[in-house]
């Protein structure tokens, strides 16, 4: 009689194991523990802190979770993306980086707590957002040619306002005047809103600034747009020429968005997180918010995609702020 039951009591056994492990596997797949926390390594209300917002919305859906913004600034990005480098590895906590904490800012602070290189799984590049050379419309020069001839003819007149120093727009100007052998003088801010001011009021010459930024006074004629100083034209000024169409080849100073998780993130997450970000950014309303604030979407939206690209941005922005001698701290 034992020997009959023995084989019914383990199948019983076996059954209830099952049935008791699937709840809990079920739990623990991601993303369905608790919400995910995208974190913005910039203070609240900026274009980058506004689109990560408008993305973590379209999150929900394909996730079917909770998408919640946590913004963590400071020291132009590090200390957010340190903190999501500690982080732990499972999907739960992510960083919406720009080119400064995932290219620039390695080769600008002399301890950074992580590499953008080793210490991220990459997810996707979102696109970038083209930076415009305007000049205040006191500068007698209308497009690129007439701006170098003018500056080499007159040495050290002009002058280019920055956000700061080390920022995007200050080693654009470093790279403007490499390119264009000229001798324009860097004026730091501490800011872009600052730095407009002065520029709308003729205190300083020209600047690199976002086209967002920029695009409602090239409208209005209180600054001149002298060129896109991104690899390719813009949806919201189809008219106006590139700096490297107009006799500076290769010149881009875009400001690229991309998602990454802590290393180590598992293959499966890294895959689930990049085919909602992709669903996200498929929603027509998406579109038109990248289209609104003068972004261009990536073509290569895979891992390896954005993974190659931070490869190359990260050497070509040491290359030229080692040989500028710029650093911070």
């Amino acid at each position: 009689m034992k020997r009959h039951f023995a084989p019914l009591l383990l199948a019983v056994a076996a059954a209830a194991a099952a049935v008791t492990a699937a709840p809990a596997a079920a739990a623990d797949a991601f993303p369905t523990a608790r919400p995910v926390t995208l974190v913005v390594p910039f203070p609240p209300g900026g274009p980058t802190d506004a689109l990560a917002r408008r993305l973590a919305d379209k999150l929900r859906e394909p996730l079917k979770q909770n998408v919640i913004v946590e913004n963590r600034s400071g020291a132009g990005g590090n200390i957010g993306s340190e903190y999501v480098a500690a982080a732990k590895p499972d999907g739960y906590t992510i960083l919406f980086g720009t080119s400064g904490p995932l290219a620039i800012n390695v080769s600008l602070y002399k301890n950074q707590g992580y590499n953008p290189e080793t210490s991220f799984a990459p997810i996707i590049r979102i696109g970038h957002l083209p930076n415009i050379l305007v000049v205040n419309p006191s500068v007698p020069a209308n497009n690129l040619q007439e701006l170098i001839a003018y500056a080499r003819q007159n040495p050290d007149k002009l002058s280019y306002a920055s956000s700061g120093n080390g920022a995007s727009s200050h080693l654009a100007g470093i790279l403007f005047n490499r390119m264009a052998n000229t001798q324009i003088m860097h004026i730091p801010y501490k800011g872009t809103g600052p730095a407009l001011n002065d520029l709308l009021g003729g205190q300083v010459s020209m600047s690199f600034t976002d086209i967002l930024t920029a695009l409602p006074y090239v409208k209005a004629g209180k600054l001149r747009a002298i060129g896109l100083a991104s690899a390719q034209r813009s949806d919201a000024l189809p008219d106006l020429p590139t700096l490297s169409e107009q006799g500076l080849a290769g010149y881009d100073v875009s400001v690229f968005f991309g998602i990454v998780a802590p290393k180590d993130t598992p293959a499966e997450v890294v895959s689930t997180l990049n085919q909602a970000f992709r669903t996200a950014l498929s929603d027509p309303a998406i579109g038109q918010t990248l289209r609104a604030q003068g972004i261009v979407e990536a073509q290569d939206k895979t891992p390896q995609g954005l993974s190659a690209f931070i490869g190359t941005e990260v050497p070509k922005w040491r290359a030229l702020i080692k040989s500028a001698n710029v650093s911070i701290d």
